[in-house]
């Protein structure tokens, strides 16, 4: 490995996650920073002229004007992402994500933290076999990249990340760092929370924050890269980045706590008639991956990466550590 600082590419490096990453990176290492992002306007966390840092402005899905640039890295950090058009999703997520590789030195790169989502992996961090013929374009397209990434001349260099539902920010919008959806939608869950209260419903998942997820990829793109270690997976690592699961129920009770306001005792079970029957009532749209989720119920995954399991400590190990760095009122 060369003793000069290594020179990170992280893509989306204006959003949420890809900033936290970069200030983590900035602030904790000596690595050039080379940041793809489409508008340098939103990028507060790092100080864009300094020398360390090198802003590629443009589109993910032209790489040609920064080709040049892509093959000095000896690390990527790819958290760029779309969904919402299908067509913008297929060129973004599966081939952008292949002519970026494409770019690469392989004499120099040692390592790319690839980005995907928690959603398309079961139990056991295997493909579900429903992410395909159900999924939206964007766990379509996910599920896609991860199989051509298995067969990738580079898989043994890649890492694939997955996080869960992804907190960061402030409720306010203020700070350094963009505001994820979830985080976003603390502040409307608490003003509908005397409504949730009275419900049950039987399901789990798990959680990250923007902060932790950074602290993964930092210790990962820091340290020298090895094959997959990881027993029965393929070429690719697979790394759930998320904390230990709680329950819906479990949620709606820590807000009620964090809010000051009383849980009662018992509520509405919301069994799957009874949400069939509300969506038909309030005519609410879903989609086939909608109705697959409302099945499933339980999105855990074993094993989990917090921080911890590469011997770190979580910024935000908790729901209310959550809240309280989301600036979320104690009282409405």
């Amino acid at each position: 490995m060369s003793s000069s600082p290594a020179r990170i590419l992280i893509t989306g490096a204006s959003g949420c996650v890809g900033q936290h990453i970069a200030e983590l990176l900035y602030r904790e290492s000596d690595a050039e920073l080379l940041l793809w992002l489409r508008d340098p306007g939103k990028l507060k966390a790092v100080p864009a002229d300094d020398p360390r840092i090198t802003l590629l402005v443009g589109d993910l899905r032209d790489v040609a004007p920064h080709r040049e640039q892509i093959a000095t890295a000896t690390r990527i950090i790819h958290t760029a992402t779309a969904w919402g058009d299908p067509e913008r999703a297929q060129q973004v997520n599966v081939v952008a994500v292949k002519e970026m590789l494409a770019a690469t030195n392989p004499a120099v790169l040692e390592q790319v933290v690839y980005f995907s989502t928690a959603s398309i992996l079961n139990r056991d961090l295997e493909l579900l076999p429903e992410a395909m013929p159900y999924g939206t374009e964007y766990i379509q397209t996910k599920a896609q990249c991860l199989q051509q990434l298995e067969q990738h001349p580079l898989a043994s260099r890649i890492v694939a990340v997955f996080p869960t539902l992804v907190f960061g920010g402030r409720v306010d919008g203020s700070g350094p760092f963009p505001t994820s959806y979830l985080t976003a939608g603390l502040k409307e869950g608490a003003r509908w929370l005397w409504l949730a209260k009275w419900l049950r419903a039987e399901a789990s998942f798990h959680f990250i924050h923007a902060a932790d997820i950074a602290r993964v990829c930092a210790h990962l793109a820091t340290n020298p890269h090895q094959a997959n270690p990881e027993l029965g997976q393929g070429a690719v690592r697979r790394l759930v980045l998320g904390q230990p699961a709680v329950t819906v129920n479990q949620t709606v009770q820590r807000l009620c706590r964090w809010r000051r306001s009383w849980y009662p005792p018992i509520g509405v079970d919301l069994q799957g008639w009874l949400i069939e029957g509300l969506i038909k009532l309030l005519r609410i749209e879903v989609n086939a991956w909608d109705r697959f989720s409302i099945r499933q119920r339980h999105f855990v995954h074993e094993p989990i990466s917090p921080p911890e399991r590469f011997g770190l400590v979580s910024h935000a190990p908790t729901l209310e550590a959550v809240f309280e760095d989301a600036g979320l009122r104690h009282r409405g």
